[in-house]
């Protein structure tokens, strides 16, 4: 698939080593500072709080600026900050407040990399190849962010506080110099920047072509919603594996297990998918089977039962999640790129956050199960909503700038 994304995919692969390190590392230094549940959960809110406040902004940066550079600036941004936090830790003054503050500003440099790395994709591979391009690139997350990342990071930080973050700096330099290894044409711009309106403007501009574009705008919209029938229940799972299911705290670290796996099988299996089935039929069956899970998870009573669903959910969530990323590229302009790929992401966590909560009042008011029936509710109905327009979006071209 050519040179330039073989150098993004070493370069994905590299920094989600140091992410998926940082996964375990991170809560397990702020829960050795503090006993306090709200602190050890801040660290996770503050991870992707800037993409509440910074998404759109950096859509709009990415689509006015080189994007490979910024993914360099950005990611050595992010390795200043664990530089930072490492000398805290040995120096012995770090507290809970500094570790938090680095969350914060790891996470906001996060939101760049993550938002030009989306935009740059469409720009290197033809639209037929996107589809298994991001499927590779999904494969890095799993493996390196969900299955190696996590026990290296627990691991090293048996070791020593500080040994984690010290991997995670050269992991995320390494990024840098294999991403300086790409070689792009510029995106066409319209003017200098210096002539260049505010960013707020080609923000508005951005939200613009969304809302007059359906097809992509009910895909948001589609993603937005089925994030928070999603993590209405996901944001208690601890507890319906532990308490309700018995399953216990190892137990609880297999369900997570399970959906890796199901998502390396989905990811494996993509490109023939691809060859065989439609993008509107592939949708509507993940769309199918989220609904089905959620039903499921509220009437089973077994752990082994609950481990069986969660393989099937990695395996089509990360079907979705690499379909859904590959309509959108393939449906905006090549200048536009940036700031509808913050607005899904925008959304994406503005659904975890609402569901997050709606689950804990829910499960606090009704039961361990009632989120589950909450998000059957919720998906199916909406499933039924849009069951026809993904049709349209599946067969939608590229739109005008």
């Amino acid at each position: 698939m050519g040179r330039n994304f073989r150098w993004l995919l070493a370069t994905s692969w590299t920094s989600n080593i140091g992410d998926g390190i940082a996964i375990a590392a991170a809560p397990l230094l702020i829960a050795s500072m503090t006993s306090s549940p709200i602190l050890v959960a801040s660290g996770s809110v503050l991870m992707f709080l800037p993409w509440l406040i910074f998404g759109l902004h950096a859509g709009a940066i990415a689509d006015r600026f080189d994007r490979r550079r910024l993914i360099m600036v950005a990611n050595s941004s992010r390795g200043i900050v664990v530089v930072a936090l490492v000398a805290f830790l040995i120096s012995g003054v770090a507290n809970i407040w500094i570790v938090l503050a680095c969350s914060f500003l790891y996470g906001l440099a996060e939101v760049f990399v993550d938002t030009a790395s989306q935009a740059l994709l469409p720009s290197i591979v033809q639209p037929a190849d996107l589809g298994v391009g991001n499927a590779r690139l999904q494969a890095g997350y799993i493996v390196a962010n969900q299955f190696a990342g996590p026990p290296l990071g627990a691991f090293l930080f048996a070791a020593g506080r500080a040994c984690p973050f010290m991997v995670q700096i050269v992991a995320v330099a390494l990024a840098v110099v294999l991403v300086s290894r790409m070689r792009l044409e510029p995106v066409p711009q319209a003017g200098a920047i210096e002539s260049k309106p505010p960013v707020r403007t080609e923000i508005a501009e951005g939200l613009r072509w969304l809302r007059h574009n359906a097809p992509v705008r009910t895909l948001v919209i589609i993603i937005l919603t089925f994030n928070v029938t999603w993590a209405a229940p996901w944001g208690v799972l601890v507890l319906y594996a532990t308490e309700y299911l018995k399953m216990g705290e190892v137990g609880y670290g297999m369900l997570t297990a399970a959906s890796a796996v199901g998502g390396m099988i989905g990811v494996a299996m993509f490109g023939w998918l691809e060859r065989h089935f439609s993008f509107a039929t592939l949708m509507r069956v993940c769309l199918s089977m989220e609904v089905a899970m959620h039903l499921a998870f509220a009437l089973t009573k077994s752990g082994t039962v609950a481990l069986v669903i969660m393989f099937f959910f990695g395996l089509y969530a990360f079907v979705w999640g690499t379909i859904s990323t590959t309509v959108r590229q393939r449906l905006v302009p090549a200048g536009l790129q940036g700031r509808i790929a913050s607005v899904n992401m925008v959304g994406v966590f503005a659904g975890m956050v609402i569901g997050n909560a709606l689950g804990g009042v829910i499960s606090q008011f009704f039961g361990p199960t009632a989120p589950w029936w909450f998000a059957f509710a919720g998906a199916a109905l909406t499933l039924v909503l849009v069951w026809r327009p993904i049709s349209s979006i599946a067969a939608a071209k590229l739109a005008a700038a």
